[in-house]
């Protein structure tokens, strides 16, 4: 965007300070392509959106109607699409639902703005008339939300079912939901402001269907018991050690070639090589260790033929290739320490438990569980099934926005209907109240309470009705007080959305509002792109 720089004129001053084209190009250069992003993910919005089929560069396929997974995959070249693919990851952070309306909604107000600048009212007006309206939309919302408390087991479901029916796997909203609940609802103390979601395992086992999914008391791990030596799958009482160091013969560090002309010399190697593993467990047994977690090692095999043959013989279940970034959840669930050194293996550094096996409930999906475990920390385990790994992936996706909506109501608790309801309100009294200002201001707040109603208008077109016919017989309803009136996306009318159960924390409008219209002063206040070298 090099701009072009004519001969100097008789003050001195260059054609290139005159160009008062080129911020306006800019700013319109800018908002075509965060707009284009938006219209690009605004027809998965709402319960009757349609999927993006995803092939990544790996060649995997990936189908979802997820924002921020829609976003993160695709290769944003310009600078300002990039930045709405970035605000649909801090949705994600900030409340975790809501991602698709939080990008939908930006676009809808960089084309408020677009009229806007096109009549000649400057930017900077433009942004603080935007970032008060969006203070008071809070306001508003805040007004009609209801205050829950999370022993009411009712209102936290019907957030999570609502969340989930916007989703594919949404005829498993029955089975999901009540899982969400209770494992957000397991992690949260009366006095905590939000919950952990790193403490809430989701393992994943191809088998069986959706409706297999369970929330399960105690560990479930990702990996299965090594039983390549006929050692044990099932232990009672187990007494639990995780170890980070590897149960095969040491190697050099260099590749380096020791070369050996005598059988003798041979044979003397080799025993030493069996000694030390039978040291090391040796001492594992004196810990009185009966159960062993291998962390998976770059260097060497974290197990041999040898060493397994030894801790069968010494009856000890063996569970390989724990990954570096389970260690942390798995020490805290157990109540055992990780320990990188066999000197340093001592009773005092086990967890304890009543029984841990692997199992097959499902046909082919083999499972380790840990259950009875004495010193637990607050964690939890869900194990999910799907019949396939790209309705598991999705399922892990989706059961992970229903989690963020019941965290959204630890960190605010309210919830607000939803269906377009509380845009069609706010909007309302927008209007109301640009017509109390004056001067440019009161044009502003206006454009930004219609570009509010691109909620409810796109909810409409994505299910098939008539958005036009649908929103005005919406605002009507509004406008004669039915301030929970909304669009009933199933029986495809407007209808009192509280009775249908379709809530949403307030948390995830407030965020969507503010982080959308952050986003779109920032774009509004960018009048030159320099690329540096």
């Amino acid at each position: 965007m090099a701009s072009t720089t004519s001969a100097p004129g008789p003050s001195g001053m260059t054609g290139a300070f005159n160009d008062k084209n080129k911020p306006m190009e800019v700013r319109l250069s800018n908002l075509v392509a965060a707009k284009a992003i938006s219209d690009a993910v605004r027809t998965s919005l709402g319960p009757r959106g349609m999927d993006k089929m995803i092939q990544t560069a790996k060649g995997e396929v990936i189908i979802t109607n997820d924002g921020a997974t829609i976003l993160r995959s695709i290769q944003a070249l310009h600078p300002a699409a990039k930045m709405l693919v970035d605000l649909s990851a801090a949705q994600d952070v900030e409340a975790g639902d809501g991602t698709t309306s939080v990008v939908v909604l930006a676009g809808s107000l960089l084309g408020a703005a677009e009229k806007m600048l096109q009549k000649g009212i400057h930017p900077t007006i433009l942004a603080e008339s935007f970032l008060k309206a969006s203070t008071k939309a809070v306001e508003y919302l805040t007004e009609i939300s209801t205050p829950i408390d999370l022993s009411d087991k009712t209102s936290l479901l019907r957030a999570a079912t609502t969340s989930l029916n916007s989703k594919i796997v949404s005829q498993y909203s029955s089975t999901l939901a009540p899982i969400a609940v209770s494992a957000v609802t397991k992690l949260v103390t009366p006095e905590s402001s939000t919950v952990d979601l790193r403490d809430i395992r989701i393992v994943k086992k191809v088998g069986g269907t959706i409706e297999d999914t369970q929330l399960v008391e105690g560990v479930v791990l990702n990996q299965n018991v090594v039983t390549a030596a006929g050692g044990p799958t099932r232990m009672e009482k187990a007494k639990i050690g995780l170890v980070q160091f590897q149960l095969s013969a040491p190697k050099p560090d260099m590749d380096n070639t020791v070369v050996i002309n005598d059988y003798r010399q041979m044979d003397k190697v080799l025993k030493e090589g069996r000694q030390y593993l039978l040291n090391i467990c040796k001492k594992i047994k004196k810990a009185n260790c009966n159960v062993l977690l291998i962390q998976k090692s770059i260097l060497r095999d974290a197990v041999d033929d040898i060493s397994l043959n030894f801790l069968k013989k010494l009856n000890i279940v063996v569970v390989k290739d724990v990954e570096r970034d389970e260690i942390e959840f798995l020490s805290k669930s157990l109540g055992c320490k990780p320990v990188a050194d066999i000197d340093a293996f001592t009773e005092d550094k086990l967890g304890y438990a009543d029984l841990v096996e692997e199992s097959s409930d499902i046909e082919g999906a083999k499972v380790v569980k840990i259950m009875g475990i004495k010193h637990k920390g607050r964690t939890v385990s869900i194990l999910a099934h799907g019949s396939n790994s790209l309705v598991l992936e999705e399922s892990e996706r989706s059961l992970h926005d229903a989690l963020c909506v019941v965290r959204c109501l630890v960190k605010k608790r309210a919830l607000i209907s939803g269906g377009g309801a509380p845009e069609i309100h706010v909007s309302r009294r927008l209007s109301q109240y640009a017509q109390s200002l004056k001067g440019m201001e009161a044009y502003c707040f206006q454009a930004y309470a219609d570009a509010l109603e691109v909620i409810p208008t796109t909810l409409a077109e994505n299910a098939g009705l008539n958005p036009i016919a649908i929103v005005t017989e919406l605002r009507n309803r509004h406008a004669l007080g039915e301030r929970n009136a909304g669009i009933n996306v199933r029986k495809g009318l407007i209808s009192n959305i509280l009775e249908e159960d379709v809530v949403q924390p307030l948390l995830v409008s407030t965020s969507a509002i503010e982080l959308s219209t952050e986003t779109v002063c920032l774009l509004l206040k960018i009048d030159d792109y320099v690329q540096a070298r």
